[in-house]
């Protein structure tokens, strides 16, 4: 019985994987709005209702997809951060940024249903927040490590942060386990927020006829970025 049930969970793994990989080229050819559970059941040669097992709709389909892409992410920059000088807090930092553009030239469309326009009509569940925080608890380990080693350096002097921003930026600790001052948190929000702004501009084309060495300018914007949080390349 107990074999029967393992059977019978790998056939459906082995189906899910099919329905999300017809979904990711379905991203490719329609976008997030087009996607279509009849479609993918047609190319699986499914009736439409068998289908309905796995995905009772199209939006359960698009968190199914949301989640995988953020895990994704997360696990590219857990690597990047893993393969880095562990007291190299700076190379850490470009490491994961480096790991973030890489994962979103290669999978363009995926990068677009996370950070793109939203899906209309599509509200993300809170499940999909554990797999969304993922690269950005690494971004905040790097930081704290690197306060705790007394080697967090912040350009400046920068304005302070509002007091109106301090609730903001204890919901922020909390959630992704960061022990350094406001002023750091609301530091490495801007870099964090900088980072994916770039990857955007580049990928959805609007450097275009403006920066050809595309590469350089991420390196140096992102060096750049981890001089405001506080991260001081190596001599």
């Amino acid at each position: 019985m107990s074999a029967g049930r393992t059977a019978r969970e790998r056939v459906r793994a082995e189906l899910i994987r099919e329905i999300t990989g017809i979904a990711r080229r379905q991203l490719a050819t329609e976008g997030a709005a087009g996607l279509s559970l009849r479609a993918v059941a047609r190319e699986m040669g499914m009736v439409s209702s068998a289908i309905y097992r796995y995905f009772p709709s199209r939006d359960d389909l698009l968190t199914e997809l949301i989640i995988d892409g953020y895990n994704a992410v997360g696990e590219a920059v857990e690597r990047a951060d893993a393969g880095a000088d562990a007291g190299d807090f700076a190379g850490r930092w470009l490491a994961v940024c480096r790991a973030v553009r890489e994962w979103a030239l290669a999978h363009p469309h995926e990068y677009a249903l996370l950070y793109g326009s939203p899906v209309p009509g599509y509200q993300a569940p809170d499940r999909t927040v554990p797999a969304a925080l993922r690269d950005t608890l690494v971004l905040a380990r790097i930081v704290t490590e690197a306060h705790a080693a007394g080697a967090l350096d912040p350009a400046g002097p920068l304005p302070p942060v509002p007091p109106t921003l301090a609730n903001d930026m204890a919901c922020a600790r909390a959630a992704v386990l960061m022990d350094v001052p406001d002023d750091v948190i609301a530091r490495c929000f801007t870099a964090w927020a900088a980072l994916y702004g770039t990857v955007s501009f580049e990928l959805f084309g609007q450097f275009n006829n403006v920066i050809e060495e595309r590469a350089v300018y991420f390196d140096h914007t992102m060096t750049l970025l981890g001089r405001l949080v506080g991260l001081q390349p190596r001599p």
